[in-house]
């Protein structure tokens, strides 16, 4: 059974599956997140979902470049977990299967193209109290 986190699904809405990947991206004790400024402000492990055509591993490599900047290498898998919510920005309410990879810095090779992020480095007992996903929080703890 794969563990859910977040809100509880509302029976009145239908949720459409989204998967996604997301990356735990680790040099020596510190993790590199992302930090969305909008529509809320929050730090976040970089990902997001997997686009048409896509497998897990190209949608992980695409989004962290996206969203961070870096390169990375040696995805494996981590683990997953299930997110029910709404997506403002695409007027979307989703069910979120969030697949969890380990991944190994390479170098960052440009700035974050995605709007509105910033690469961010920080030590990991800051990042389980800092990440604004539960599941993402969770998973640290786990791997702590």
């Amino acid at each position: 059974m794969i563990p859910r986190y977040g809100e509880t699904p509302r029976p009145d809405i239908r949720y459409r599956l989204r998967p996604g990947a997301y990356a735990v991206i680790l040099q020596g004790d510190s993790i590199l997140t992302t930090f969305q400024a909008d529509p809320e402000p929050e730090f976040q492990l970089p990902g997001g979902g997997i686009e048409a055509g896509e497998s897990p591993t190209q949608g992980l490599l695409r989004e962290v470049r996206e969203e961070t900047g870096w390169l990375v290498t040696g995805a494996r898998r981590l683990g997953a977990y299930r997110r029910f919510c709404y997506m403002p920005e695409y007027d979307l309410w989703a069910e979120k299967l969030c697949t969890l990879y380990l991944a190994r810095p390479v170098r960052q090779v440009a700035p974050p193209s995605e709007p509105g992020h910033s690469a961010v480095w920080m030590h990991l007992s800051n990042a389980v109290e800092m990440l604004d996903n539960s599941g993402e929080r969770a998973l640290l703890r786990r791997l702590l």
